[in-house]
């Protein structure tokens, strides 16, 4: 069972500090009932027909008796003021924010787990990535508990502090601990947690839904312009469309013809050419004025259509 020790339970009203700590003290960190119950509700009536839809698993790892779908923001407009909800989108910035210039969305899957489902493989979602583990923090996971979270029916199991130690080391199993919680409630875990889907030992399916974020120069789990191709994407509010790619990443970083892929998402045609613009931090651009002011006044840049050039003519445009 989950004690006040082993997990920081909080509300709204702690300050997000507080809850920040906590997730990188224990490597989790449950919310209670985050959503109310008519955002639930909503979110569930808007799953439920993908779920009677989705079909079983292939494979030990996601499970025979277990079905899942993604691309969840297409499909329930709900789950997008979810991915969106202030107080995640501030812990997960917290968390990530010091290696990244911006966030982006890593995969969003609804997870049903039926009766007789065993104990998934534990595993640590940051392995996908082959960098170094350790220094940084690569993604934040929130599984949101669509129907209560019990130790019997298949609540997520987590490690506590397994994020802390050695990143390939598999634990007894004695020390997870299930994250037991109410229907609304979010479960936060770093990508570096080690946990797992618990067996379901109850009667009926356990349904929940992870929205995940990762650093934004990251390739994510889930390819989110195949998932929101821009038709689809030209359709969701812009904090969505940035969220699943449809942004920059500066410096120089998701470029579409050397500009921002969110001109995709206008209603006017593009032509096949574009001009490249410069995508650069401040940094970037105070370093350019140095260099440049370093060369001397004889040969100070011009902006030309086609590249910087000195005053002599010469070309100074990269390439």
């Amino acid at each position: 069972m989950i004690t006040a020790a082993s997990v920081a339970k909080a509300s709204l009203n702690v300050e997000t500090d507080a809850l920040t700590q906590a997730l990188l003290s224990d490597g989790y960190l449950i919310v209670p009932r985050l959503l109310d119950a008519e955002a639930i509700d909503r979110l569930c009536a808007e799953l439920d027909p993908h779920f009677t839809a989705a079909p079983f698993g292939d494979g030990l790892f996601y499970g025979g008796e277990t079905k899942r779908f993604g691309a969840v923001l297409k499909r329930s407009r709900a789950a997008q003021g979810i991915a969106l909800h202030p107080a995640v989108m501030n812990l997960v910035e917290r968390v990530l924010g010091d290696w990244c210039q911006c966030l982006q969305l890593n995969l969003t899957q609804a997870i049903e787990i039926h009766p007789g489902a065993p104990v998934q493989v534990p595993h640590r979602d940051q392995d996908m990535w082959a960098g170094p583990k350790g220094a940084m923090h690569y993604m934040v996971n929130v599984m949101w508990a669509l129907d209560d979270f019990t130790a019997e029916n298949g609540a997520t199991r987590l490690w506590p502090k397994s994020h802390l130690g050695d990143q390939d080391a598999m634990l007894p199993e004695e020390e997870a601990v299930p994250a037991v919680m109410p229907r609304g409630s979010a479960c936060f875990f770093l990508g570096s947690t080690l946990h797992s889907g618990g067996a379901n030992r109850s009667a009926a399916p356990r349904r929940g839904l992870i929205v995940s974020y990762c650093l934004g120069w990251l390739k994510p789990w889930e390819n989110q312009w195949l998932a929101y191709p821009p038709p689809v994407a030209r359709e969701f509010p812009p904090e969505i469309a940035a969220l699943v790619g449809y942004r920059q990443h500066l410096p120089s970083l998701g470029n579409y013809e050397g500009q921002c892929p969110s001109l995709l998402l206008g209603d006017d045609p593009l032509p096949d050419h574009l001009p490249f613009t410069d995508a650069l931090k401040e940094e970037h651009h105070e370093l350019m004025r140095q260099y440049y002011a370093g060369l001397g006044a004889g040969a100070s840049p011009v902006q030309t259509s086609d590249g910087v050039r000195d005053e002599g003519g010469a070309s100074l445009a990269a390439g």
